[in-house]
């Protein structure tokens, strides 16, 4: 890699052909992703343990959406996981258990409670983000706040389906 070159590039082989640029930096960039999944799913099984040894990474998914939610309904964590009814309910209960979340009546609708976490859950949420949030601080240390903001803006690009403003 010389001078001029980016990280990216790194990954793109030098014989590629000219019009298929697009194709190899999307098969690089997909190389990216599953490396990044990779880590973040380390990262989600070693931050469900924190909070209580033996906790399932999807259970502490079902936590910290919870706990950025403030409160929210069974149905809600349901469709924004894209996930079973029957396999959140079973996390929530399993959270309820552990003291980690409480559910009440919802005013609006007295047919349906809302789950917000509790004290003890918030305190047990930020001990098992706090080694990852560091390390995303320490990653970007070099990183000029525009560049964080610009990827920021492009992850929430792809993620949503559309074009990023230049």
């Amino acid at each position: 890699m010389t001078a001029t070159d980016s990280p990216a590039d790194a990954t793109i082989p030098v014989d590629a052909p000219a019009g298929d640029d697009r194709s190899v930096a999307v098969e690089a960039l997909e190389g990216s992703f599953a490396e990044l999944m990779m880590a973040y799913r380390r990262h989600l099984a070693a931050a469900a343990d924190r909070v209580h040894p033996g906790m399932l990474p999807g259970t502490f998914k079902v936590l910290s959406l919870i706990g950025r939610s403030g409160s929210t309904t069974l149905s809600a964590l349901t469709e924004h996981l894209a996930s079973d009814k029957g396999l959140v309910s079973r996390s929530v209960s399993e959270l309820e258990g552990l003291g980690l979340v409480a559910r009440t009546l919802d005013p609006g609708d007295r047919r349906s409670r809302l789950i917000a976490v509790t004290p003890e859950g918030a305190e047990r949420l930020a001990v098992a983000r706090a080694p990852q949030k560091g390390r995303l601080f320490t990653v970007l240390e070099d990183w000029s706040i525009d560049d964080i903001r610009h990827l920021t803006r492009l992850l929430h690009s792809l993620a949503s389906g559309e074009t990023p403003e230049a």
